[in-house]
């Protein structure tokens, strides 16, 4: 055998050691890709708000800066009503913030640009947060009857807010991956085979959304909180 059939002797050997490597490891992939069922389970809660937050403003007007003075005094009497409204339907000091009183003003002009009215206005708000979330209905109707004394009242819709959701996550993970496995062993069952440990899991996010809402979570006091997990199951023989 002269050098070159020695050199080609070698090569074909060489190729068909790393053909039957590679047939090898196809065929391994093959098996582990068969061997893993990926399925997802689902978790959902319906949970009450905790907090809630609303502003009130109230505002008092005149028609020129010389009544200022007189409107301050109308719009802290105004407030001191408020507070007080507050307080006896339940809302305490440590729930309630008092903001500043601003002034605002507007022009009227006509069609020359030629001014032809003012108003002066004086404007206060007054901030909520209180974990009485049943309350706030009761409470918010009762200042609203502070109209009919002639108060000017802007009642802002409450924001109604779930913050114990780390209280309830590791449950809804528990349950999320026992429903992952129900659906990897409905699988298995099909396929003749069993779900053996977990390989790996990916973890959604957590949703909060009011009752009934796809998009809102922050109108309702009740609110559904979901999680799906993903989750590859080893399965045996």
């Amino acid at each position: 055998m002269n050098r070159a059939q020695l050199i080609s002797g070698i090569a074909i050997a060489l190729g068909i050691t790393l053909a039957g490597l590679f047939m090898s490891k196809t065929m391994y992939n093959a098996k582990v890709a068969i061997n893993v069922a990926e399925a997802k389970g689902l978790a959902e809660r319906r949970v009450t708000a905790d907090r809630a937050n609303w502003t009130i403003l109230y505002s008092v007007n005149g028609k020129t800066k010389s009544e200022i003075p007189q409107l301050y005094k109308q719009a802290e009497r105004n407030q001191s009503i408020i507070l007080a409204l507050l307080k006896e339907t339940g809302i305490t000091d440590e729930e309630i913030e008092v903001g500043v009183i601003d002034y605002r003003s507007r022009d009227f002009r006509d069609e020359n640009q030629k001014l032809v009215d003012q108003i002066h206005s004086l404007v206060g708000t007054i901030s909520i947060e209180t974990g009485k979330v049943t309350l706030v209905n009761t409470v918010r109707s009762k200042v609203n009857k502070l109209i009919a004394q002639g108060i000017e009242i802007e009642n802002g819709a409450p924001s109604y807010i779930f913050t114990k959701l780390n209280e309830i996550k590791p449950e809804m993970l528990r349950e999320a991956t026992k429903n992952a496995r129900i659906a990897a062993n409905e699988f298995a069952e099909n396929a003749g085979v069993k779900v053996g440990g977990i390989r790996s899991a990916r973890q959604g996010n957590f949703y909060i959304r009011d009752v009934g809402s796809d998009y809102g979570d922050t109108d309702k006091i009740e609110k559904d909180v979901r999680v799906v997990t993903t989750i590859s199951f080893y399965l045996t023989d």
